[in-house]
């Protein structure tokens, strides 16, 4: 509710925002800045505010406190602190009140020491110090190593977020924002990328917030710096460089979680400088909106980046290696039809696809202005075929052509702890490292492929589990969770004279856990096994995908075939966008739901239904007997199966969706 006085506007401005961020929305809504903000105007920035994020209305409302304890007992402040304890409590979310503060820890003594606070040690820390572990706990990071992605203040804006977190925030503003209408406003150039980039800060400023609150809670104690093991092949302790003083300190801990993700490849030869030749990293510190961009990469990170940039206004050239991007993104899991769709995508966005091409050499002007001018050689090296580009011009170049794990500046060789090839560290089906020692575990993009963060965050609740035992999920019920909410004592207490559970040392079993979708958290594991996890691809449109592809199920022995629905099939499909498809892979003679792929809008939410699907081994007919909600993109799901039941209507069908999205789409180009 917004009061009806007469405080200033910035009384009503969340107050870690500046009130120049605000200025897109002014813009958007139309108004004025010097005209008086009514309360109707007020109610829809806030909406505008709430509906990006994924935190509660209370993130933005105050600005919350986090002050971190550091090991000698200072406190280094983060916020301004909340007005009191029971403010506090009233902002911590129901599952979040499972946790209670650890003891006050001033000996430098830890159960478990995190390093890494992306989003997997940030989730382990809060896993292993919440109930029913309660352990001590230290979460070591430093936020110059962390992807730059920081406030005017230096606040590490990137903490419990995922690699991409800029990119993800970057790219929902693109898609709220019109450049196009900005720069026909008058806007300069580098007003329009302010305001861009303030709308970025402002998310991950929440997101940043809502974790310091997080941690704060469970009694999970923080160190800036940068964590190593000690000569010597100590296992049991770290050396901790703080990052403002560089001041060493030693702190003990009986379990380590290596948890520092990865970083970008950068080839040889590309004179990276941070200001105007990025890697998918840097481009962080982007501080302008570049006209034009080139893309190197056929992968993920390249594709999000290439159409983020586009929706901004930019001229986009994406250079790939192979002469077909469709099959590139094969290569990387995509279903051929929602490779196919999303290429057609870009095609039709007008971004421009160099095939069968790599980057020579670089001319970079000396100054700001003029562009980046870079030749073009055939893969492999060498002049390029007749008639095809040898050179291409830019503002920006990003490099996007993989990630490598963190594992340098560890002094892991010291430790004994093994690495494989390309600098993952090398675990057994625990997460545990391979090593003389036994308490060192490792999770996220540091143990190599699939550099997923959903992925990640799997492996650091598998990794917490062997560290200290099964936790909440195994041993409890609901009744016994809300107790351990309400009075802090540990799960699992019993009326007889036993010890309650964690007054011993865990001892990790030979047996491999297993994770909620039924495989072994390992990256070989997860390397052949297409039903570990879900993937998501946050390009415009999305693309995810689940289970099988219908060649892996025939491979598998299954008599598979697949069936189709396109996005102009269902209602919602035709009023929002024509654009996408969903695709059911299944078994012949059982119906059985072997997989699912989908492309278009919501495809990163869609699939998870889907996921159920297949781990719950319902059928086509099951589809065709469910009822969905009108106007869903759900209803895709039971269109899709009606067409695996009737694959010669479907081809009829589809062909007169197809001619619908064409004359869609001409009448849009001739407007």
């Amino acid at each position: 509710r917004i009061k009806d006085d007469k405080k200033s506007k910035t009384d009503l401005i969340p107050s870690h925002a500046s009130t120049k961020s605000f200025g897109i929305e002014r813009l958007l809504f139309g108004v004025r800045k010097k005209s008086p903000m009514t309360n109707a105007t007020l109610f829809l920035k806030a909406i505008l505010l709430t509906s990006v994020a994924t935190l509660p209305i209370h993130a933005f409302v105050s600005r919350t406190t986090f002050a971190v304890k550091k090991q000698q007992g200072a406190w280094i402040d983060r916020k301004d602190s909340l007005d009191s304890a029971q403010q506090q409590q009233q902002h911590v979310s129901t599952f979040l009140s499972m946790s209670t503060n650890n003891d006050n820890n001033d000996n430098g003594e830890y159960d478990l020491a995190v390093i890494g606070a992306g989003v997997v040690g940030v989730q382990a820390a809060l896993l292993a110090a919440s109930a029913p572990y309660h352990k001590k706990v230290v979460l070591i990071d430093s936020a110059s190593a962390s992807g730059a992605l920081m406030d005017a203040d230096g606040e590490d804006l990137s903490i419990g977020g995922p690699t991409g977190l800029f990119s993800k925030a970057l790219r929902d503003v693109s898609k709220r924002i019109k450049v196009s209408t900005l720069r026909g406003m008058g806007l300069r150039e580098d007003s329009v990328w302010n305001e861009i980039t303030s709308s970025c800060v402002e998310l991950a400023s929440s997101n940043a917030q809502d974790v310091y609150r997080q941690l704060d809670y469970a009694g999970v104690e923080y160190m800036a710096g940068f964590a190593s093991f000690p000569d010597g092949g100590a296992t049991n302790s770290l050396i901790v460089k703080r990052e403002n003083t560089m001041a060493l300190a030693t702190i003990k801990a009986k379990k380590v979680l290596i948890a520092t993700g990865s970083s970008p490849f950068r080839p040889a030869g590309i004179p990276f400088d941070g200001s105007r030749i990025f890697d998918s990293d840097s481009i962080n510190t982007l501080s302008y909106l570049p006209k034009s961009i080139v893309i190197t990469g056929s992968g993920i990170i390249a594709v999000e980046f290439a159409k983020i940039f586009r929706n901004l206004g930019a001229e986009v050239t994406i250079i790939i290696r192979d002469m077909s991007p469709r099959k590139a993104l094969q290569k990387i899991g995509l279903d051929i039809d929602v490779a196919a769709t999303l290429v057609s995508d870009l095609i039709r966005s007008g971004i421009k696809i160099e095939r069968g091409a790599q980057v020579g050499e670089f001319n970079v002007p000396q100054t700001d202005k003029g562009q980046i001018s870079i030749e073009l050689n055939a893969k492999g090296g060498g002049p390029r075929a007749p008639g095809l580009a040898t050179e291409v011009k830019c503002e920006a170049y990003v490099a996007a052509v993989g990630r490598k794990p963190n594992t340098d500046n560890l002094n892991l060789r010291s430790a004994g702890i093994e690495v494989d090839e390309y600098g993952g560290l090398m675990v057994d089906c625990h997460l545990r490292a391979t090593a003389k020692a036994k308490n060192v575990f490792g999770a996220g993009d540091v143990l190599g492929r699939p550099f997923l963060a959903s992925v990640g965050a799997a492996q650091a609740k598998t990794a917490v589990i062997s560290m200290f035992g099964p936790g909440l999920e195994s041993k409890t019920t609901f009744k016994q969770i809300q107790a351990v909410s309400k009075d802090g004592e540990a799960v699992g207490e019993s009326d007889d004279d036993s010890e309650s559970e964690g007054s011993e040392e865990y001892e990790t079993p030979d047996a491999c856990p297993t994770n909620d979708l039924g495989g072994f958290m390992d990256p070989k594991s997860l390397a052949n096994n297409p039903l570990a996890f879900p993937v998501g691809v946050w390009s415009s449109p999305e693309a995810a995908w689940y289970g099988y592809s219908k060649q892996q199920a025939q491979e598998q022995g299954y008599e598979a075939s697949e069936g189709t629905a396109l996005y102009v099939e269902c209602l919602r499909g035709r009023v929002f966008n024509p654009n996408g498809m969903l695709k059911l892979v299944y078994d012949k003679p059982t119906g059985l739901i072997l997989g699912v792929h989908i492309c278009g809008d919501d495809a990163c939410e869609l699939i998870h239904y889907g996921m159920e699907l297949v781990k719950g081994q319902r059928t086509l007919q099951d589809l065709l007997i469910s009822l969905y909600s009108a106007v869903t993109f759900h209803e895709l799901y039971r269109i899709a199966a009606q067409n695996c039941m009737d694959e010669e209507g479907a081809r009829k069908r589809r062909a007169l969706a197809g001619k619908v999205v064409a004359e869609r789409l001409r009448k849009r180009g001739a407007n």
